[in-house]
């Protein structure tokens, strides 16, 4: 539906992409023995896979269990720096057309304006997952230390 000079452009990327893909498979597939193969094939997996795993963090990782609000988003500054701004969701749903390098500020004005749209965070806190580490280990620690020895199978085959 769009112009002959937008489909024209998108052809020519698309083709340029294909090119460079070729291109690398090749390097790769004759230069695989040396240095410069490997770190090209190298490239290649580590970016197909993190290209694969885009999908997960961002659609699942800031759509799940969200009843109350549009989406969960992200306030760790060190997080949204690697993923160049990508967990700032609920800023993204609400104000789609502003830049993400323009996230931060809008973050910062939506808290003041309606905090109980930010407050499902992408990631839990390291407290939070210590706790939950800690009572899943008193929970087997309490199964194993409270039963009696003739549940053990190992205690059961030298008994």
């Amino acid at each position: 539906m769009s112009s002959r000079r937008h489909r024209m452009l998108a052809w020519l990327e698309f083709g340029l992409i294909a090119l460079v893909i070729m291109g690398a498979l090749m390097m790769s597939v004759f230069a695989a023995s040396t240095v410069f193969g490997q770190v090209v094939l190298y490239h290649l997996v580590v970016m197909m896979l993190a290209n694969a795993s885009v999908g997960i963090i961002a659609v699942w990782g800031v759509h799940h269990d969200c009843d109350e609000t549009i989406a969960r988003t992200e306030r760790n500054p060190l997080v949204n720096l690697l993923t160049f701004n990508l967990l700032y969701h609920v800023e993204h749903h609400l104000f789609s057309a502003i830049p993400s390098n323009h996230l931060p500020t809008l973050a910062k004005r939506l808290d003041a304006a309606a905090p109980h749209l930010t407050n499902a965070p992408v990631l839990t806190s390291r407290t939070t997952v210590i706790k939950r580490m800690k009572h899943r280990w008193n929970a087997i620690k309490d199964k194993y230390q409270n039963s009696d020895d003739s549940e053990c199978p190992i205690r059961k085959r030298f008994a």
